[in-house]
């Protein structure tokens, strides 16, 4: 039997009657012809309501040992309540605007008898107060919790004096009067069943008639100065916050998007499917059946022999991990140890141990995430369009805005919104899968002051296990945000961290606040760096230089010579440059108009003309046609080249490596990252020490030889620059250079060079350290922000420096050009599925490109691009247009005509 009792009155769409809809009718709304579809308000309510059971488990519990399903379910009965007007029932059904807008607002009203109904049932006034914010902002996104509720509940009798939030109030009032009037029955059924018989609507009137509004005040204020003081809140209120938010707007999203049908609802539409240990472990069996593992044969053997040493310790000390009660572990191993397969299965014997059902897999950038996609859907026979795994890696989300800004959608039109949404994106969205591979963007900013969207993640962390790949990788500003958040995910959440990578910044250990020292799963990791040393480090003569007086960098003249001396010898040599106009320079040097170079652009460009598709284009095919030329070769890779572009050229540059081809590759760190290519030499600019390890990463990755060589040299300021490329990019903020290069000086013995060990472990310790004790990175205010639940300041923080940029669209084929016409066409026939299908697809051929001073010429030059279609910003740059074609280079990219002293960096 239904718990709450339906209305049997005929629908009607006139608001004297009792029928109260959540969501309208389609179609013909003529009475006499009855209603089509439509939502009644009471089987939305209480469709979310029994949502909230299949998102809140059973034993999850408020700061205060509450009951936070009972809690979110509380707040499911009453949170669109305000509907029940008549002033909103107008509004829905027949758009007739009341005289004042907010009459028709939900929200607010909702919010009151939120707190109020929590408070019958004899909750904690903060968890009254974070149900009182979730139902408020259930549209919206989380405000200055304090600020907002004293905001929101204060009142002055003196009517001259009143802001327009207390004149919202006395429109409360006036709703109040209104659902007495015309829907009694169904305010009293809505309140019997939020407070399971603790209260009535009858009391709430009362209530709010007397002094609910200054018991609300009363939570956010401790002193008589009048206004709401921050020491009033615990340093939980802003997780207890999420929490109810998160789970509510999902149960209520999701209810909309299947029109609140009860019946289609079960513990099965946000159940995950777990991948399994097992058959992890018989993958990795597979690989090693294949393999000689020896502790005493060849350097491979010997790698065989520790990977699988890794693994299994790794796997036993997380067994007792979580036995222990699990919390926050580190993972810390060289590159080629299998540290991903390591990782994985980690987190599968912790996730089981502790019975949870996600496991999140968080990484730095976008670029290697399809990577890791691509190894987990061969391991599991699975794509990403099911319920075992996930791949969510949009930097921009849908948002929903809040009805309380001037100028903003209403929380009708939201709801609205929220019906048009597909369901199965929207579970995706909300990491309801059992493996969900993402961005730190994605999983640290849905934790600091998340969008309305962003919040439905926020109930899949509860029990989960988090994997953090290569944290060091985290905005310095964030280093004392992120363990703060850190400890909210195991303390709120229940979940479990692995920060995993070769360089822990030493964010989780005994120095840090609000994370106790990490338990690390790796027996003795020096014995691994040990084992697969594979390089050495050589500090070029320039390096020395800045060590010593900071002063005499490296011509690229000089550099280029390096080079072309490298590739004559026979070996294949990488270049990681710290800016796009240094690698572009540098390029520039080695070619030098020499025509005994192949340039792997130019052939790649001529074979992608040749096919007319980027899918037709084999890198087998075209590296042995360089091969084939007898000539040594050259790869520019940046930014600048469209990724689909850019995933083929280092596919070709990895075959013509392994064939032994002589290949000097030039590039911005982009390859740093999660690029399997190995080179003879490295040669990397200055940068923070972990970045120089990152780089080592693509030496002499397979042991093709005894050891590699990385040199550290420090590159000279391209044409029209003030700066050193490495000064502009790593001295902006705290100066980084001069702490990496005194940490390398101190671990140097002598002008030998430097041991792989004594750069990977020994000074990358130091240097971490002397950030944290020197240094002190990381903004003392962010974490500050959590603890007096300042949502307002953390949403306006971002992981990604926010410049201005203009992405543009790069046509090179006639693929590319059907798909333009693609999209001109859905528009033209109002398909907007098929539009942001579309675009999602084109993202691989769009690049990004920085703007550093507004009204620039540079800025007036791409402005002047077309768009890809008229309901966008996104530019269009067909190259075979005769107009714009010297805006493209096949060997660098994109580039600005006649550019100006603005440079990107990127």
């Amino acid at each position: 039997m239904s718990i709450l009792r339906r209305s049997t009155t005929e629908p009607s769409f006139s608001s004297e009657m009792s029928t109260r809809y959540s969501h309208p009718p389609d179609g013909d709304q003529d009475p006499a012809n009855g209603a089509n579809g439509g939502v009644l308000l009471i089987d939305h309510l209480e469709d979310v309501a029994k949502r909230t059971g299949f998102v809140v488990p059973d034993d999850a519990q408020t700061p205060d040992g509450e009951s936070l399903q009972d809690v979110v379910e509380t707040l499911a009965y009453v949170h669109d309540f305000g509907k029940a007007t008549t002033f909103f029932q107008d509004y829905l059904i027949e758009s007739i605007e009341p005289d004042r807008k907010m009459y028709r607002y939900h929200a607010p009203l909702g919010s009151f008898a939120a707190f109020y109904a929590l408070e019958a049932k004899g909750y904690d006034a903060e968890t009254c107060l974070a149900g009182f914010v979730a139902v408020a902002k259930h549209h919206g996104s989380v405000p200055d919790v304090a600020s907002y509720v004293f905001d929101r509940s204060h009142r002055r009798e003196n009517v001259s004096e009143q802001t327009q939030t207390e004149q919202s109030q006395t429109a409360i009032r006036l709703q109040i009067k209104d659902i007495l009037d015309h829907a009694p029955d169904l305010a009293s059924e809505v309140f019997e069943a939020a407070t399971d018989g603790h209260g009535s609507w009858s009391e709430f009137c009362e209530r709010y008639a007397g002094n609910l509004l200054e018991d609300i005040e009363s939570t956010v204020t401790t002193t008589e100065t009048g206004t709401f003081d921050y020491e009033s809140l615990s340093e939980s209120c802003y997780a207890l916050v999420l929490e109810c938010w998160g789970s509510l707007v999902l149960a209520d999203k999701t209810s909309a998007a299947q029109a609140g049908s009860s019946d289609d609802v079960s513990e099965a539409t946000y159940a995950a499917d777990s991948p399994s240990l097992s058959q992890l472990d018989e993958h990795v069996a597979e690989i090693e059946a294949g393999v000689t593992a020896d502790p005493n044969g060849t350097r491979s053997e010997q790698l065989n022999h520790y990977r699988s040493r890794a693994r299994r310790r790794v796997l036993e000390n997380a067994a007792s991990f979580a036995d222990n009660g699990g919390g926050v572990a580190t993972l810390t191993l060289p590159t080629g140890m299998g540290k991903t397969l390591s990782g994985l299965s980690a987190a599968m014997e912790i996730r089981d141990r502790t019975g949870g059902d996600r496991i999140v897999y968080a990484l730095p950038f976008t670029s290697i995430i399809d990577q890791v996609v691509d190894e987990i859907e061969e391991i599991y026979d699975a794509d990403t369009a099911g319920r075992l795994l996930t791949a969510h890696h949009h930097l921009s989300e849908t948002t929903i805005r809040d009805e309380e800004h001037p100028g903003e959608d209403s929380d009708q039109e939201a709801d609205d919104a929220d019906q048009n949404d597909d369901v199965s994106g929207m579970l995706a969205e909300s990491w309801r899968a059992g493996l969900t591979v993402t961005t730190f963007v994605q999983l640290f900013e849905s934790l600091a002051g998340p969008a309305n969207t962003q919040s439905m993640k926020l109930p899949a962390l509860r029990d989960s296990v988090v994997i953090l790949d290569e944290p060091q990788s985290l905005p310095l500003n964030w280093w004392k945000l992120v363990p703060r958040l850190v400890a909210l995910l195991t303390e709120r959440y229940d979940a479990t961290v692995i920060a995993m990578t070769a360089t822990q910044p030493q964010l989780f250990d005994e120095t840090t606040p609000f994370v106790e020292d990490a338990t690390e799963l790796v027996d003795d990791p020096d014995v691994y760096f040990e084992t697969t040393e594979r390089v050495t480090y050589e500090l070029d003569s320039s390096t020395e230089r800045y060590i010593d007086k900071q002063t005499g960098p490296k011509s690229y003249e000089d550099a280029a010579a390096e080079l072309l001396e490298a590739i004559t010898d026979g070996e294949s040599a990488l270049a990681i440059c710290n800016t796009i106009d240094s690698a572009q320079t540098l390029t520039e040097r080695v070619t030098g108009g020499r025509s005994e170079l192949a340039d792997v652009g130019e052939a790649y460009a001529a074979e992608l003309e040749r096919c007319g598709s980027v899918d037709d284009v084999d890198p087998e095919v075209l590296a042995n046609r360089i091969m084939d030329s007898g000539e040594n070769s050259i790869l520019h890779l940046s930014t600048r080249l469209r990724p689909i572009d850019r995933l083929t050229l280092i596919e070709t540059a990895k075959i013509l490596t392994e064939h032994g081809h002589p290949l000097v590759t030039i590039s911005t760190q982009l390859v740093e990252a999660g690029v399997d290519i190995s080179f003879d030499r490295v040669y990397r600019d200055l940068a923070p020490i972990d970045s120089i390890v990152q780089a080592a990463g693509r030496c002499n990755r397979s042991f093709e030889r005894d050891r590699g060589i990385v040199t550290v040299w420090w590159l000279d300021v391209p044409e029209e620059q003030q700066k050193t490329p490495a000064e502009a990019v790593y001295n902006r903020g705290p100066s980084l250079l001069p702490v990496a290069a005194e940490t390398l000086a101190e671990v140097r013995a002598d002008d030998s060079p430097l041991p792989e060990t004594a750069v990977a472990r020994t000074a990358v310790k130091r240097y971490y350290n002397r950030l944290h004790q020197e240094k002190n990175v990381g903004k003392d205010a962010y974490p500050t922000y959590v603890d007096d639940a300042r949502g307002d300041e953390l949403e306006a923080l971002s992981l990604i420096e926010q410049r201005h940029a203009i992405d543009v669209v790069i046509s090179r084929t006639d693929e590319d050009r059907e798909l333009i016409e693609e999209v001109e066409a859905a528009i033209d026939r109002y398909d907007f599925e098929t539009v942001n299908s579309l675009m999602d697809e084109l993202r691989t051929r769009q690049i990004s490109v920085p703007i550093y001073q507004s009204g620039s010429e540079e800025e007036r030059k791409l402005a002047n691009l077309p768009t890809v279609h008229r309901e966008t910003d996104i530019r269009l740059l067909d190259t075979s247009n005769s107009q714009v074609r010297n805006f493209f280079d096949p060997v660098t990219g994109f580039v600005v005509p006649d550019n100006t002293v603005e440079r990107r960096f990127l």
